[in-house]
């Protein structure tokens, strides 16, 4: 069972929110209404999502996802936030969300992103995904003394042709689907690739994979 904790200043919404995720079988492990409270909290209840909201009283959204970053293990963080503002969007993920969520995404919507975010996708609202994909894009034609993919770790044909696909911006499932293997396979390429490049998430990996070029056709 998926372990969630959310973290939203709203009684009413947080209590909400983690109603539909008890009824959709989700085990709700805490729920939490301010940034500190909830690194502290994480550290001790170990979710392995967070389902949070940026607009906290003590601490702005992204630095708490960046803190969470810090707690071992890690939980991968959602935002649902009402802001669909480019620079919310990126400073989320900079600090090292894993997708990010409007609060108007129907009830099936959000249950779901939250079932991809434990399972490693990087789960956006529509139109949000391109927007982070174009960032990393601009960042990598910026970097211009970046190593070459010559001088990191080997990667399998296989590990390559996967973080290919993971570039474009592809789900687990879409993947497992274009490439014709189960979504547990793709998820072993995935976490076999993050270990052999020393990365933290699929955010990160996008990244490298866009610095490498993969994202070209």
């Amino acid at each position: 069972m998926v372990r969630v904790m959310v973290v939203d200043d709203h009684p009413m919404w947080r209590d909400g929110v983690a109603r539909d995720l008890a009824e959709a079988g989700y085990e709700v492990v805490a729920t939490v209404g301010e940034g500190r409270q909830a690194v502290r909290v994480a550290g001790a209840v170990r979710p392995d999502v967070v389902v949070l909201d940026l607009r906290l009283p003590d601490l702005p959204g992204a630095v708490v996802a960046a803190r969470l970053a810090e707690v071992e293990p890690a939980p991968r963080v959602l935002v649902l936030s009402a802001s669909a503002e480019q620079d919310d969007v990126l400073a989320a993920v900079k600090a090292g969300a894993s997708g990010y969520l409007v609060k108007s995404a129907g009830r099936e919507e959000f249950v779901d992103a939250v079932r991809r975010t434990a399972e490693g996708d990087a789960v956006f609202t529509p139109g949000l995904a391109g927007l982070v994909l174009g960032e990393y894009r601009r960042l990598a034609a910026q970097d211009v003394q970046s190593d070459g993919p010559g001088d990191g770790p080997r990667l399998t044909d296989r590990e390559t042709e996967v973080l290919r696909l993971v570039a474009k911006g592809l789900s687990y499932k879409q993947i497992a689907d274009r490439l014709v293997l189960s979504h547990r396979t793709v998820q072993n390429h995935v976490q076999n690739t993050l270990r052999k490049l020393q990365l933290h998430n699929r955010v990160e990996l996008v990244r490298y994979a866009i610095e490498q070029g993969l994202d070209a056709d």
